[in-house]
C-alpha cells in the first residue's frame, strides 16, 4: 500500500521513495530519481521504478518532486542529559533533531557528570539506545572533568565508542597540555576539537566587541579572542601532525587563518554555525537574550565572510550549536543570561536561505551536512550510495512556515529564530530505514 507523507511507519527497513529530486551531495548530483530501502540500508539509487512492481509490503513513499538526500549530521549538540534533564534530555533532542532532518547527532561531553570516563561514554549509548530515535554519538572530554589540566585516556575512549575529543565550551588554555594531548591523539588516530575563546580577553565581554556594543552600553569579546587561539592550535598541530578541528569560527580573521593552515597542507577542518551564516550583531536589537551565543554574533563583513568561506571550501561543516538553556537562565538582563541557542529544529530550514539567496548551491550546502562531517568522523552514514545506512530525508525547499516557541520539540524554547518566516521544512525523516519523523 502507498504512503504519503504524513504516513508513519513504525518498524521494518524496506522500502521505496519515488518521485524525488535526489541530492547526492558527496558527489554534487542533483537528478529525478528514487531511492530504495532493504533491510534498513541504501539497496538502489537512480531510476527504481522497475523496482515498484511485485514489491508487496514494502513501504511506497511518493516525494511528489521534493528533495531527497541522506539525513543531517550535527556534530555539535549539547543535552542536559546526565545531570540537566530539565534543560534537554536525549529523548527530546532527538524528537528535536528528527523533525530538522538530523539523523545523526553528535553530543559534547559538557554534562554531570563529563563524559571523560569509558563508563559514561557506554552509559551515554546504552542511553541513546534505549530513548533516542536518532543516530546518537559521543565526543568525550579532552582533559578530565573538563579543567584543561591533564588530557583524558584518549586510546581507552575512542575504543569504547568517542568520536572525537573536545572540552566543549571551553578551551584549551595551557599549551603545554594541548601539546601533549595533540601527540596522544595522533597516537591513536583521533580528532581533537577546539572551542576557540582565550577566556581572559572574553572573561568581561558578552557580545562583540563593536560600536554596537558600544551603544547598547556591554562589554564587548574582540576577535582575538578567537584568532589567538586558533593561531597557537595550529603551530601545535604542525609540532605534532595531529587532526584538528575548530569547532566553530565567527570572523573574517580566523578564515584567513584556516585557509594559511590547509594552504600548508596541515590536516585542519574547521566548522561554523547557523547562527553565525544568518544572523549579525545588529540582531540582539533590544538586548535579546536568545541571541547570547558563543562566539559571539558578529558584524555583517564577518557573517559574509563565513558564507565565502562556505562556498570556496574553506570551511568543511556546518553546525546547529545547539545548546538548550531554561527560561530561568536566560530571563535575565543581555549581561547576565546564559549563552545559549536550541537549533536542530532549524538548522537545515535557516541555511536554506543561502540557497534562496543564490549564495550557494543545494549540493554544496548540503555536503557541508552531510558527508563533510561523516568523512571527518569516519561514519557510514551522511551519503546516498548503496551499502550505507539508509538515513534519509525528504524536505520541500520552498515550503514557508512560521517558527512559533510552543511548536518546537526541544524541552528548552531558547531560538534567536522565535517568529522568524522560514522557507523550506522537512517532510520526512528515516533513520536506518525506519520512519521517525512525518510532517503532519
Amino acid at each position: 500500500m502507498a504512503a504519503t507523507m504524513t504516513g508513519r511507519r513504525r518498524g521494518g527497513g524496506d522500502a521505496i521513495f519515488i518521485n524525488a529530486r535526489v541530492v547526492n551531495p558527496e558527489t554534487g548530483t542533483d537528478a529525478i530519481g528514487g531511492v530504495a530501502v532493504e533491510d534498513g540500508h541504501i539497496s538502489a539509487v537512480g531510476e527504481i521504478s522497475g523496482m515498484i512492481r511485485g514489491a508487496e509490503g514494502v513501504e511506497v513513499i511518493d516525494c511528489k518532486g521534493h528533495v531527497l538526500c541522506p539525513g543531517l549530521i550535527d556534530m555539535r549538540v549539547f543535552t542536559g542529559e546526565p545531570g540537566n534533564e530539565h534543560r534537554e534530555t536525549l529523548a527530546t533532542a532527538s524528537e528535536a533533531a528528527a523533525a530538522g532532518g538530523v539523523t545523526t547527532v553528535v553530543c559534547m561531553p559538557n554534562t554531570d557528570p563529563v563524559i571523560d570516563d569509558v563508563a559514561l561514554v557506554d552509559f551515554l549509548e546504552r542511553r541513546a539506545r534505549d530513548t533516542a530515535k536518532v543516530n546518537v554519538h559521543p565526543m568525550a572530554a579532552l582533559t578530565k572533568g573538563l579543567k584543561g589540566h591533564e588530557m583524558t585516556e584518549i586510546g581507552l575512549l575512542k575504543e569504547a565508542g568517542a568520536l572525537a575529543f573536545t572540552d566543549g565550551d571551553r578551551s584549551v588554555v595551557d599549551s603545554q597540555v594541548l601539546r601533549r594531548a595533540l601527540s596522544y591523539a595522533n597516537d591513536f588516530g583521533a580528532i581533537v576539537v577546539q572551542h576557540l575563546e582565550d577566556p581572559h580577553l572574553s572573561a568581561a565581554g558578552v557580545m562583540n566587541e563593536s560600536e554596537v556594543a558600544t551603544r547598547l552600553g556591554l562589554p564587548g569579546i574582540p576577535t582575538a579572542a578567537e584568532t589567538i587561539v586558533l593561531e597557537r592550535d595550529i603551530r601545535l598541530v604542525e609540532l605534532t601532525g595531529a587532526q584538528y578541528h575548530a569547532s566553530q569560527i565567527s570572523c573574517r580573521d580566523s578564515l584567513d587563518v584556516i585557509r594559511r593552515a590547509k594552504d600548508k597542507d596541515l590536516p585542519v577542518t574547521c566548522g561554523v554555525s547557523v547562527n553565525h551564516l544568518s544572523l549579525n550583531e545588529n540582531d540582539i536589537g533590544p538586548y535579546r537574550t536568545f541571541f547570547k551565543v558563543s562566539p559571539p554574533l558578529r558584524g555583517e563583513d564577518d557573517r559574509r565572510a563565513m558564507v565565502e568561506g562556505l562556498v570556496d571550501g574553506s570551511i568543511d561543516v556546518i553546525v546547529s550549536g545547539h545548546d538548550p538553556q531554561d527560561v530561568e537562565t536566560k530571563r535575565h538582563p543581555f549581561a547576565d543570561a546564559a549563552y545559549g541557542a536550541v537549533g536542530l529544529e532549524t538548522l537545515l530550514s535557516a541555511c536554506l536561505n543561502l540557497v534562496h539567496n543564490e549564495e550557494i548551491s543545494l549540493p554544496s550546502l548540503l555536503a557541508a551536512m552531510t558527508s563533510h562531517p561523516a568523512g571527518l568522523l569516519g561514519l557510514e552514514s551522511g551519503r546516498m550510495t548503496v551499502g550505507a545506512p539508509a538515513d534519509l530525508i525528504v524536505f520541500d525547499e520552498g515550503m514557508p512556515w512560521v517558527l512559533e516557541l510552543e511548536n518546537l520539540k526541544s524541552k528548552s524554547k531558547n531560538t534567536p529564530f522565535e517568529a522568524r518566516r522560514m522557507q523550506g521544512r522537512v517532510l520526512h525523516t528515516m533513520v536506518t530505514g525506519r520512519t521517525v519523523y512525518t510532517l503532519n
